[in-house]
């Protein structure tokens, strides 16, 4: 299994049975591949503060792969009115190397702060707010929203206000759904 953590408010806290522990705060991504096999826990780093994190569980495209951690900071510079690319199958432009055909992006909007991202032919989106509010293609959405997108091919992100989203690039399923 292929597990981010992203960090919203708090520190995070991470060990595993591969040796690895860190501290993971707002602005971390953090990527670990489960492969074969590895225990790890994840805690409040604070015993007075909260802690408020995404988890998200990618399916790998292999099996009984070796385990691996990985870490980045991704700056809220890097973010502001644009959508960085954090996540990719082949670690393009700094982003955490994930072993999928996806591509996940963050992005802090507020005001007139705007972004697009034009997905390639047969590819499907889902926008998560992770918090604030922004407008999805003209769309409302609200802290907790999400949106699953299909036969689209341009997101365009506008009038955020403390907004925190994450967009998520992916291959189609093989299977098709049930309706």
């Amino acid at each position: 299994m292929e597990i981010f953590s992203y960090v919203l408010e708090g520190a995070l806290e991470h060990k595993d049975t591969l040796g690895t522990g860190s501290v993971i705060k707002p602005g971390d991504v953090q990527l670990m591949s489960a492969g074969s096999g590895v225990a790890h826990s994840e805690f409040n780093h604070s015993k007075a503060l909260p802690v408020h994190f995404l988890q998200i569980w990618i399916v790998p495209n292999v099996r009984g792969a070796t385990p691996r951690y990985q870490q980045q900071h991704f700056s809220d510079d890097e973010k502001r009115g644009k959508l960085r690319l954090i996540i990719s199958p082949d670690g393009q432009q700094g982003s955490l190397q994930v072993r999928q055909d996806a591509r996940v992006y963050a992005g802090l909007f507020d005001g007139d702060e705007h972004a697009s991202l034009t997905l390639a032919d047969n590819r499907h989106a889902y926008v998560h707010v992770a918090r604030g509010r922004i407008e999805l293609n003209g769309q409302l959405l609200r802290e907790g929203d999400g949106v699953r997108m299909r036969k689209e091919q341009v997101i365009e992100l506008s009038n955020g206000r403390d907004a925190e989203v994450l967009v998520f690039d992916l291959r189609p399923n093989e299977l098709p759904l049930m309706p």
